[in-house]
C-alpha cells in the first residue's frame, strides 16, 4: 500500500481544511486507519483514528473540531478540520492504527501534508 495525503495549505485561525488521504491498494481490510500528525520538535502522535465499522476516537485537543471519516469503495481517508487554531501546524499523515507497513524495514509513512495556521 502506498498512501498520498494531500489538502494541506496555510489558513488563519478560525478557519477549515479538509485533508485526504488516497491510498494506493485496498484499506477495506484494515481495522483502524488514523490521522497522525508531527508538529515541529515533536513526536508524531495520533490525532484520530475510524475503525471499519465507522467507529471513531479523537485525541482530546482536537475532538470536537476535527471528524475523520473513511470510504472503503474508493480507498480514501478524510480528514474534516475546523476552528483551527495555531497549535494545529504540523505535517498530517494517514496511516493504519497500529503503523502495519513497512518500507526497508522501517515503518512506512507515505506523503504528508503541511498544514499552517496563523494567528
Amino acid at each position: 500500500v502506498q498512501l498520498q495525503a494531500s489538502g494541506g495549505g496555510s489558513v488563519q485561525a478560525g478557519g477549515s481544511l479538509r485533508l485526504s488521504c488516497a491510498a494506493l491498494g485496498s484499506i477495506a481490510n484494515v481495522n483502524r486507519m488514523g490521522w497522525y500528525r508531527q508538529a515541529p520538535q515533536k513526536q508524531r502522535e495520533l490525532i484520530a483514528a475510524i475503525t471499519s465499522g465507522g467507529i471513531t476516537v479523537y485525541v482530546g485537543s482536537v475532538k470536537g473540531r476535527f471528524t475523520i471519516s473513511r470510504d472503503n469503495t474508493k480507498n480514501i481517508v478524510y480528514l474534516q478540520m475546523n476552528a483551527l487554531i495555531p497549535e494545529d501546524t504540523a505535517v498530517y499523515y494517514c496511516n493504519s492504527d497500529p503503523p502495519i507497513w513497512t518500507s526497508n524495514g522501517r515503518v512506512y509513512w507515505g506523503q504528508g501534508t503541511q498544514v499552517t495556521v496563523s494567528s
